[in-house]
């Protein structure tokens, strides 16, 4: 399709978590026309929609194949760093966690950063109005919204018996991380229903798709937002070897995520003066912290081998395989509708912390992360722990190489409490593997193993093996101070024309998972634009 003659009263950037929302909700207005532009291909593999496979959708078919910039802190390692690059973005390609973080979070971002109106009261409606779950409701859920909430189709047995483990090791059940109180030990809820992802892709923009003032364009990447003086009026899109222009007559918006979302402003001229002449781009408007404050979830894995069959490991085997398929074709039912995220837990390494400071994922099976040794037999379990607001602050910067990513330095570690607490989280995670209610399932520690124990063999283990645990954020922070990025309607400052509606916009980074919080960030973006707060 020729876009040199395409225009919309919205053109929106990135077709992921954010931008399938916000899509959907415009163009509820019949009266506005909306193109929605995604740089990577449609969701059509069957691995997007099917819970159990998210770990086959984190290849070069669907991301970007980012990685970081050597960790000052980690010994100069570089480690990948995952991006979606599909539509549906990371609600597509991630582990279907539905968490929001808790309401200290955005009370924080109220009271502490400045952003007005975004305290919990004023967050937890829209939180509300997007969610569509199975078994709660008020006052602290939504039954009507277009997102999909389920408790899980199927748990497995070692699941259930770690959450026994953590309630041996002094955390009680929790039935709702999302009641507002995340402490303790429990299954999560998760974004899939009846065997199928629950991606903004499936719930918002597919049933819509055929609105005639609609158009979303995939396999399409924009280069650059266009100007007019200070005002943005569309897009540079390169679609195979074409470069083509798409015009915006009332906003153009960007949703390309906590990395995607700062790198193009930044090619667009918006961003720390220094940086871009040190890139060779002209500056449009000196934004001093666009790309900087990035912050991100540093993950360490526990990793344990079974005396037997008994995790999803079993299901490698082509007759396993095909009993489990047999299962899902007929009943819809069964291990192929796990999202293998299963169990999940909130606690404290830090007692002075008024709420717990960590989060683990329990997942029954390994060899899911890339680099992590496998367990010799074949059958193992996977233990995650993070912290869940960490203090280390790392960077998105603009390369001044030709059609280059961006330079990712998430400076991990870089806060000492940080490494401090990693151990101490990785203590407890034994702590919890060590119970009785799982002595009957364990062999041993497969990773890092019984070598490491000492305080010192713990930090060693911390850098060299902890990464990404998928949440970057606040690289465009919002803010009613000067310095923020966008304003506390999202807008860009410095420029007409221009919003963010995406995880890079959050102060601080929420104590949990992050997909749900992009949502709702996309839904009040577009109340923003439609005048309905």
């Amino acid at each position: 399709m020729n876009h040199t003659s395409t225009e919309a009263d919205f053109v929106i950037v990135g077709g992921g978590s954010a931008g399938c929302v916000l899509a959907t909700r415009l163009s509820e207005d019949p009266t506005v026309k909306v193109v929605l532009i995604e740089a990577g291909s449609r969701d059509s593999s069957i691995y997007l929609h099917l819970p159990v496979t998210y770990y086959k959708t984190t290849g070069p078919a669907f991301t970007w194949g980012f990685q970081t910039a050597p960790q000052e802190h980690q010994g100069g390692m570089v480690t990948p760093f995952t991006q979606p690059r599909v539509l549906g973005g990371g609600s597509s390609v991630n582990a279907q966690v539905y968490m929001r973080g808790i309401p200290r979070d955005y009370d924080d971002w109220r009271d502490v950063y400045g952003c007005h109106g975004w305290g919990f009261s004023d967050v937890l409606p829209v939180f509300k109005d997007a969610e569509n779950n199975d078994r709660l409701s008020e006052p602290m859920h939504g039954t009507d919204g277009p997102l999909q909430v389920s408790d899980q189709a199927y748990t497995h047995p070692l699941t259930r018996a770690w959450i026994k483990a953590c309630q041996q090791a002094g955390m009680p059940y929790n039935s709702d991380f999302n009641s507002g109180d995340p402490a303790g030990c429990g299954l999560y809820q998760v974004t899939n229903r009846a065997g199928k992802r629950s991606s903004t892709a499936n719930a918002y923009l597919h049933p819509v798709e055929n609105r005639a003032n609609l158009k979303v364009f995939t396999d399409a990447h924009v280069t650059r937002v266009l100007f007019e003086g200070r005002r943005a009026i569309g897009v540079e899109v390169r679609q195979g070897g074409t470069l083509s222009r798409i015009k915006a007559t009332r906003e153009t918006i960007i949703t390309s995520g906590a990395i995607g979302t700062p790198h193009l402003l930044q090619k667009s001229g918006i961003g720390p003066a220094g940086w871009l002449k040190d890139a060779g781009v002209e500056v449009l408007y000196d934004a001093p912290e666009a790309g900087a404050n990035l912050q991100d979830h540093l993950d360490v894995f526990l990793i344990h081998e079974l005396n037997g069959p008994n995790s999803y490991d079993k299901f490698k085997k082509p007759h396993w395989m095909a009993w489990a398929g047999l299962q899902f074709a007929a009943f819809r039912s069964g291990p192929v509708t796990s999202n293998v995220v299963e169990g999940g837990a909130f606690w404290w390494v830090d007692r002075d912390d008024p709420y717990p400071d960590v989060q683990f994922h329990f997942l029954a099976g390994a060899g899911v992360e890339a680099g992590i040794p496998e367990v010799p037999t074949g059958n193992g379990c996977t233990l995650n722990a993070y912290l869940v607001r960490p203090k280390s602050r790392g960077t998105v910067k603009v390369s001044g190489k030709a059609d280059s990513g961006p330079i990712i330095d998430p400076n991990y570690l870089s806060a000492p409490e940080d490494l401090q607490k990693t151990v101490d989280a990785v203590k407890l995670g034994r702590k919890i593997m060590e119970q009785s209610a799982l002595s009957g399932f364990l062999s041993r520690e497969h990773f890092p193993g019984s070598k490491t124990s000492t305080d010192a063999e713990l930090e060693d283990f911390v850098r060299a093996q902890a990464r990404t645990g998928y949440h970057p954020a606040g690289t465009c922070r919002m803010g009613s101070d000067e310095r923020s990025v966008v304003d506390t309607e999202l807008r860009v400052r410095g420029v007409d024309g221009l919003r963010i509606a995406d995880n890079s916009i959050m102060p601080r980074l929420v104590s949990a998972n992050t997909n749900a919080t992009a949502i709702m960030i996309a839904e009040r973006a577009a109340r923003f634009i439609r005048g309905n707060h």
